[in-house]
C-alpha cells in the first residue's frame, strides 16, 4: 500500500515554501522589491466617486469600460443595472477648476457621444470607513465560524477517541488555506499591481467553505474506518482513508476548477479576483485536506510538533 502518511514531514515542508514568501510581502513595507504593496486595496476598499448613469437604450459594459480606460480610468469598476443602467466606481474624480471641465462632466460627454444618450446620472462619494469595516466584519465572521466549525467537528465525531482533534485540525487547515490564498494576492498585488476588491472578500469566505468541506470528507472516511478497527494505529487509519477517498476529492475539484476556467475565459473582469480566489482555493483545499489536516491528526497523535520538517527526510533514510 502506498504510504502516504510516512511522508507526511515533506507535506508540511511544502506549505512553508508557499506561506513564508506571502507572509513576507504582506508584512514587509510599502517599496520593497516592486515599488507597491501587497493586498492592494481597490476603490472598493478606497475612497472614490460612484457614478450611476441611466441611458436611453441598453449598454454593454464592456464598452464602457473601454472607454473609461481611454479616458484615464482603467481601474474603474463597472456593473450592469437593469439592461440600459451601469454604476460606474473610480477613483475620486476631480472637480472643476477655472474654466475647466469637472471629471464627472467630461466621463458623462464622452459617454454620451460614444456609448449612447444618457437619460439620468448622479454621483456620490465613497468612503473606506464603509469598507473597513466590511473587512474587519468578515474577520470577524471567519473566527466566529471558526469556532462553530471546531464545536461541530467535535459534536459528530464524538465517537472516535479524542474527537476534538479533528475540529482543531480543520480551523488549522482552514487558516492554511486563507493565508496562501492572501499571500500569494500580496505578491501578485507587488508584482503586477492586481487590486483587491469587494469579490475578493466574497472569494475568501468560499473558499474558507470549500476548505472545510473537503477536509470533512477525508475526516469521516477516518472516522469510519476508526470505529470499524479500533485497535489499529491511527496513522494506518488515516492511511487507508486518504488511499480510498482521494480519488473522490480530486475528482470533484478537478470538475470544479474546469468550471472555474471556462468562466476566467469567458467571464469579464469584474469577477476575476472572484475566480482567482476561488480557484486556488479549490486546488489548495484539496491539497490541504489530504497532506496537512489528516497529516497534522497523525503528527498530534504521536506528539511530533517539534520535529515536524525532519520527518521526511528520516522516513526517505529508512526506506
Amino acid at each position: 500500500m502506498l504510504n502516504i502518511v510516512g511522508k507526511r514531514g515533506w507535506y508540511f515542508v511544502i506549505s512553508a515554501c508557499l506561506i513564508i514568501p506571502g507572509l513576507l510581502s504582506m508584512i514587509a513595507p510599502p517599496g520593497w522589491a516592486s515599488g507597491g504593496s501587497g493586498l492592494r486595496p481597490g476603490i472598493d476598499f478606497t475612497s472614490g466617486s460612484v457614478l450611476n448613469v441611466a441611458f436611453e437604450e441598453p449598454v454593454e459594459p464592456a464598452a464602457v469600460r473601454e472607454l473609461l480606460a481611454t479616458l484615464g480610468h482603467p481601474e474603474a469598476l463597472v456593473q450592469t443595472v437593469g439592461r440600459d443602467s451601469v454604476l460606474i466606481r473610480t477613483r475620486v474624480l476631480e472637480e472643476a477648476v477655472g474654466s475647466q471641465v469637472s471629471e464627472r462632466q467630461r466621463i458623462q460627454d464622452a459617454l454620451a457621444e460614444e456609448i449612447g444618450p444618457i437619460a439620468a446620472s448622479g454621483v456620490d462619494t465613497v468612503s473606506p470607513i464603509v469598507a473597513q469595516e466590511t473587512v474587519r466584519n468578515t474577520f470577524l465572521a471567519l473566527m466566529v465560524a471558526s469556532v462553530f466549525i471546531l464545536i461541530y467537528i467535535w459534536y459528530a465525531f464524538r465517537r472516535v477517541p479524542r474527537a476534538y482533534r479533528y475540529g482543531v485540525a480543520a480551523v488549522v487547515t482552514l487558516v492554511h488555506d486563507t493565508v496562501i490564498v492572501l499571500g500569494v494576492f500580496s505578491i501578485l498585488g507587488r508584482a503586477l499591481g492586481m487590486e483587491v476588491n469587494s469579490m475578493f472578500i466574497v472569494g475568501i469566505l468560499t473558499v474558507a467553505g470549500y476548505s472545510v468541506n473537503d477536509t470533512i470528507v477525508i475526516f469521516d472516511r477516518i472516522r469510519e474506518n476508526t470505529i470499524r478497527v479500533p485497535d489499529r494505529r491511527l496513522e494506518d487509519t488515516v492511511n487507508l482513508s486518504i488511499i480510498e477517498s482521494v480519488g473522490r476529492s480530486i475528482n470533484t475539484s478537478f470538475t470544479t476548477l474546469l468550471v472555474l476556467m471556462a468562466m476566467l475565459l469567458i467571464g469579464g473582469n469584474s469577477i476575476r479576483e472572484l475566480l482567482l480566489v476561488v480557484a486556488m482555493g479549490v486546488a489548495i483545499g484539496t491539497y490541504s485536506s489530504i497532506f496537512i489536516a489528516a497529516q497534522f491528526l497523525v503528527i498530534w497523535e504521536r506528539r511530533e510538533f517539534g520535529r515536524i520538517f525532519t520527518l521526511g527526510r528520516r522516513e526517505a533514510a529508512t526506506s
